[in-house]
């Protein structure tokens, strides 16, 4: 049912629910324009639900620069378990991460929380796994890189914290920065070159940081 349908009549209902739209791949960045342009859609609707595996977070900015007020929330993206660097693609996913919240996002949800060895329960023929492999067999869990890198968000970053603007001078250090509602800053960087001191400046605040190749490091200020 077409959101402009399903809008009134969960309002005749009498429910108050959100509706969010697109919930499918950056590339999809027109539609999303397209729908959001329909008369009498934003009156029930002024989200957009995206998945990262197909084209590039930037869509994300494209929307938001034509719709300013549009929510864009990270609804699904998953590690391939099959991938020989499953539980070690921290930095891969540090910078994943990264791109999605300097793009406009509110929040990232992950493909699954945990799964089996192959991935399953699943609904698709794809190979995603999930941030946690649970071993059908001896019950050993284990942890993938995505875990570890979303841990950088997820402890630091508090809800209804912002994102404020952050610069770097090397190509290979991302970064995103917050505050949080008690005012702590919080830098997360991916560093996906090699070892390296990072000097990070908030206000009249210096730290010189070490970070490690193929990294991820969060620095607070309280």
């Amino acid at each position: 049912m077409p959101s402009y349908s399903l809008g009134p009549a969960l309002e005749n209902a009498g429910l108050k629910t959100k509706i969010w739209v697109i919930d499918h791949n950056y590339n999809l960045w027109g539609r999303a324009i397209d729908e959001l342009e329909t008369p009498g859609l934003r009156k029930y609707c002024n989200s957009i639900a995206w998945h990262g595996y197909v084209g590039d977070p930037s869509a994300m900015t494209r929307v938001h620069d034509a719709f300013p007020d549009s929510e864009m929330y990270w609804t699904e993206g998953g590690p391939d378990y099959t991938d020989p660097k499953y539980l070690t693609n921290w930095s891969v996913w540090g910078q994943t991460f990264t791109g999605i919240m300097r793009n406009w996002c509110r929040s990232i949800t992950t493909w699954n929380l945990s799964l089996d060895e192959q991935g399953k329960p699943k609904i698709g023929p794809f190979p995603c796994g999930g941030l946690l492999t649970i071993n059908s067999a001896t019950k050993e869990v284990t942890r993938s890189g995505q875990y570890w890198a979303i841990a950088h968000f997820s402890k630091f970053v508090r809800r209804h914290a912002r994102r404020i603007s952050s610069v770097a001078h090397a190509a290979d250090l991302h970064h995103v920065a917050f505050e949080n509602p008690n005012h702590e800053k919080v830098v997360i960087v991916t560093n996906a070159g090699v070892a390296r001191n990072v000097s990070l400046q908030v206000g009249g605040s210096l730290v010189e940081l070490p970070v490690d190749a193929d990294s991820v490091s969060t620095v607070v200020w309280t």
